[in-house]
């Protein structure tokens, strides 16, 4: 598969860049490794019956293969849920999220909207127990989503709604990941989505320009 936009939020791409480059390296391998899995899943949705669309399950399934292969694990923390002035007790509720590897935790979302946010929160709690020091959501961007099933969400909307609570929530730093199909072999929106993929061909170019400067900046400072 293939990035078509990141967004940093409270800088979780630079703390990726800078502190645990080998882990954002492992992410952008992982997502370039994902092949097209094909339309797997035939719509019987009132306004997508009998079309062909990508299939959410087929797509975590490469993704957690891609993970564990580099040793991502999943995190979770067992608790008792006790509240004020409340007699009963939830016995063994817990957080989840799916990789994990030295302070950094991923979540691949292909669902619904409010599961988005809800990773977010989870990255928040992790943070909030000293687990974690960044979180990188990965989820399908908008043109992406209208070939999949009515119920998943877009990246799209979950940075521009970020970008509105004006960095209050959540104060842990993230990266957000846009993803697309690989140009070949697919045929919607060809020209829109080449643009994407040129724009953040261009990007990551700029990055990679900006960290050799680092680099040499660095090393400079260093001999003296």
């Amino acid at each position: 598969m293939k990035q078509v936009y990141v967004y940093s939020h409270l800088g979780g791409e630079e703390i990726l860049l800078v502190k645990y480059p080998d882990l954002n390296r492992d992410i952008d391998e992982v997502i370039a490794a994902i092949p097209n899995p094909g339309r797997g899943k035939i719509s019987k949705e009132k306004t997508k019956k009998g079309r062909a669309l990508f299939s959410p399950k087929d797509l975590n399934s490469l993704f957690d293969q891609e993970f564990s292969q580099r040793g991502w694990t999943e995190l979770r923390e067992y608790y008792d849920i006790e509240l004020p002035d409340y007699s009963h007790v939830v016995k063994r509720a817990y957080k989840q999220c799916d990789y994990y590897k030295n302070d950094v935790l991923v979540e691949v979302q292909f669902g619904k909207y409010a599961f988005m946010f809800y990773d977010l929160a989870k990255f928040q709690y992790f943070f909030n127990q000293n687990r974690i020091r960044v979180g990188v959501e990965i989820v399908p961007c908008h043109l992406l989503s209208r070939q999949m099933s009515s119920g998943v969400s877009y990246g799209e909307q979950l940075v521009h709604d970020l970008e509105r609570l004006s960095k209050n929530f959540p104060s842990v730093p993230v990266k957000i990941i846009l993803i697309d199909m690989p140009l070949p072999d697919t045929e919607y929106a060809i020209e829109e989505r080449e643009i994407l993929h040129t724009e953040h061909e261009a990007y990551l170019q700029d990055i990679e320009q900006r960290l050799r400067q680092l680099r040499q900046t660095t090393g400079r400072s260093t001999e003296k």
